[in-house]
C-alpha cells in the first residue's frame, strides 16, 4: 500500500488544499492528512475544529477516489509524523516560486534526517494559486466575500469563529 502524507495546519482548510487532496489520491492509495498543531502560528481554530473541518471536507473524496483519507493531528518534526503513519512520500503544494524556496530547503532537511521518505510536490491549479489561509482568514476579518476560496461549510465556520 503506498501511502502519503500531506502536512498542514489547515486554519482554514482552503479550495486550494482540497485540490491538492483529490490529486495526491491518483498517487497514493492512503493519504494522511496531518494537521500540525504548530503553536507558534496562533490559528484561529482550534486542533479539534481544523481536523472536524478537515474530516467533514474530504467525506465523499474516498468514495470518488478510492483513496482511503485520514486526519492525523501531528505536533513532532514532520519526518518523525511520516514514520508514525508509515508514508514514503511526503505530498507538498506549491502556489509560486517564493514557496518552492522554502519547501526546497524543507525537503533538503527531511532527507537529511530520512532519505528513505521521498517528497513530491504538486502544482496547485491556476484557480486555486493565490489562495493561502492567512489571506483568507483576513479577507474575512476584515468582512471581505471568502467564498470563492472555501466550501460552504467552512466559509460559515470561518465567518462564525470571527463573530464569536
Amino acid at each position: 500500500m503506498r501511502i502519503g502524507l500531506y502536512p498542514g495546519t489547515f486554519d482554514p482548510v482552503t479550495l486550494g488544499h482540497l485540490d491538492i487532496i483529490r490529486r495526491a489520491c491518483r498517487l497514493v492509495d492512503r493519504l494522511v492528512i496531518g494537521v500540525a498543531i504548530n503553536r507558534d502560528k496562533g490559528p484561529l481554530f482550534s486542533l479539534e475544529e481544523r481536523v472536524a473541518m478537515v474530516e467533514a471536507e474530504f467525506a465523499d473524496l474516498t468514495d470518488q477516489t478510492g483513496c482511503e483519507l485520514i486526519a492525523h493531528p501531528f505536533e513532532n518534526l514532520l519526518i518523525d509524523c511520516a514514520r508514525d503513519v508509515g508514508a514514503g512520500v511526503i505530498v507538498r503544494g506549491l502556489r509560486a516560486v517564493a514557496d518552492f524556496e522554502y519547501e526546497y530547503q524543507m525537503v533538503g532537511m527531511n532527507r537529511a534526517l530520512d532519505d528513505s521518505v521521498e517528497t513530491v510536490f504538486l502544482m496547485a491549479e491556476a484557480r486555486h494559486q493565490a489562495i493561502a489561509s492567512k489571506l483568507v482568514k483576513e479577507i474575512a476579518r476584515l468582512g471581505g466575500d471568502t467564498s470563492k476560496f472555501v466550501t460552504d461549510a467552512v466559509d460559515t465556520a470561518l465567518h462564525r469563529k470571527l463573530k464569536g
